[in-house]
């Protein structure tokens, strides 16, 4: 590894299939599948919202949001676009029109918990630390823009202190729970997936929550922004954030 570059992994399928041969990760992860006709419609129908992705691609472009109304009406939404359907046919020409020949992925739908009216989730940072142990480096809510479907902060979303977004859906006896639980989910992650791919040293797992609150992994980015943890008034994790970068590039 160069002195001024960390491993990244693009392929979301690649990663998510490495996650499922881990039986304590696997149930943190929603069913994911490749983008064809007969997975849209199966999918779709089971789960009612799907999200449909880029195999390869950052900052939430690309990404399509997905809903069956009822049997004869669908609509999907892509940034502020959304577009309706009276059947499965047009739904699926739509699609491939759009994605064309790019390699598309379909993954179950979280009804992610909101503040202010706006989808949030959460961004868990885990990197090897100067005395070459994984590490929970910080953990910080992405509010997501109002009329968009994504919360990366380059598509409008707010990066928010967790606390300020949970507030209001849990006590915090449980919040203070649900830190642990994401630290110790991030630090599995890391670990099983160093496995396969020696080299990394940083990782930033995507996680949603719905109303029962439980982590759900949306994704896992190789190569995580270190700098929204810089829009924190607290700037505690960020410096700890930086810490382990710098650490990890001289490597």
């Amino acid at each position: 590894m160069t002195a001024k570059r960390l491993i990244a992994v693009q392929s979301k399928w690649i990663k998510t299939k490495v996650l499922l041969t881990n039986k304590s990760i696997k149930p943190f992860i929603p069913d994911t599948r490749k983008f064809n006709a007969n997975n849209l419609r199966s999918m779709i129908n089971q789960y009612r919202m799907i999200y449909i992705k880029p195999e390869c691609g950052t900052y939430g472009n690309g990404v399509i949001r997905a809903e069956i109304i009822n049997e004869q009406s669908y609509t999907y939404q892509i940034e502020e676009k959304i577009l309706k359907f009276k059947s499965f046919t047009e739904f699926h020409k739509s699609l491939i029109k759009r994605i064309k020949k790019r390699r598309y992925l379909i993954q179950k739908g979280i009804h992610l918990l909101k503040h202010n009216h706006r989808r949030f989730d959460i961004r868990v940072m885990v990197q090897v630390n100067p005395k070459g142990k994984w590490e929970t480096t910080g953990i910080i809510g992405r509010l997501g823009h109002a009329r968009k479907i994504v919360t990366n902060y380059h598509s409008g979303g707010k990066p928010m202190s967790i606390e300020s977004l949970l507030r209001t859906h849990l006590s915090k006896g449980e919040q203070h729970h649900l830190h642990k639980e994401l630290d110790t989910l991030g630090i599995k992650i890391a670990k099983h997936l160093q496995k396969t791919y020696p080299k990394f040293r940083q990782i930033g797992v995507d996680v949603g929550l719905d109303k029962t609150v439980s982590p759900q992994i949306i994704e896992v980015n190789t190569s995580p922004d270190p700098y929204i943890f810089n829009q924190l008034k607290d700037k505690s994790m960020y410096r700890r954030v930086m810490t382990c970068r710098r650490a990890s590039l001289k490597k």
